[in-house]
């Protein structure tokens, strides 16, 4: 344990820090897997509607830096390719 004030309050803050940036993570993924579900569940209407917040959870996260903007967009592209191969299987 550290005797500096400052370090002291410094891990008081990276701790409350880690903690926001856990649950912002968490919401991220947890979004995914819901959107993810959805498509294997055959529900292409309900997904294509969680897309544009799965974008938004994403873009979010990347902005604040809880992940690269490039994993950000890597993802996004790869779920949209999802839903499109998922849709054209459901239609033909």
């Amino acid at each position: 344990m550290p005797n500096i004030k400052s370090t002291i309050k410094r891990m008081r803050q990276n701790e409350k820090i880690r903690l926001r940036n856990r649950a912002a993570r968490s919401v991220v993924r947890n979004r995914i897997k819901k959107l993810i579900r959805t498509l294997k569940a055959g529900q292409i209407a309900e997904a294509e509607s969680l897309f544009p917040r799965v974008c938004s959870a994403l873009d979010s996260a990347a902005s604040s830096r809880l992940w690269h903007p490039n994993t950000a967009s890597r993802k996004k592209s790869r779920l949209s390719k999802l839903i499109l191969k998922t849709k054209q299987a459901a239609n033909g």
